[in-house]
């Protein structure tokens, strides 16, 4: 019984150490603060942690894992929490080299991009990052956010249009961005 429970928590500790930054990262694109990130990630970690059997055997643990911080997002947002999504410090988060071709990452202006994600609604939010971010499919996305296709659709389509009417954050990609 030891043998199995020390062989679980090595293959935990291993599926954790290897997702830790990219879970930070989209924990920080949602909740838009180092320390409220954090605590989502080790929030989720917890619960996954006590089903690590059966996470462990799923056909895609990753996904399993992103609709659980997903819940939990959710469910600290149906509390009201306030979020603030202008950090003054993410120092600590993992920087990652990006794609030539992400759109994203042609803002220079991170801050601008902050301020315009915390204008979108939770939903919103939840389904630009992880769709446009995360680069989901909109199936692996409606699974992680536990809702149809459609409303994912739905959702993302009127958070880019949210995104676009923003004065700041199209100047910050059309003068910043492209050469």
């Amino acid at each position: 019984m030891g043998d199995r429970k020390s062989a679980r928590d090595a293959e935990f500790q291993s599926f954790m150490t290897g997702r830790w930054p990219r879970l930070m990262r989209t924990a920080f694109l949602l909740t838009g603060e180092r320390h409220a990130a954090e605590d989502l990630v080790q929030s989720t970690l917890e619960r996954v942690y006590v089903a690590w059997r059966r996470v462990g055997s799923a056909d895609d643990p990753e996904a399993y894992v992103r609709r659980v911080m997903i819940n939990v997002h959710a469910r600290r947002h149906r509390r009201r929490l306030k979020e603030f999504l202008a950090p003054k410090d993410d120092a600590g988060l993992v920087r990652e080299v990006a794609d030539t071709g992400d759109r994203m990452a042609q803002a220079d202006d991170r801050d601008a991009l902050l301020e315009a994600l915390a204008q979108l609604p939770a939903r919103q939010r939840e389904a630009v990052v992880l769709r446009y971010w995360e680069d989901l499919t909109e199936t692996q996305t409606a699974e992680a956010m536990g809702c149809s296709v459609g409303t994912v659709k739905s959702n993302a389509a009127k958070g880019i249009a949210k995104l676009r009417a923003l004065p700041g954050l199209v100047e910050t990609v059309t003068h910043g961005g492209r050469k």
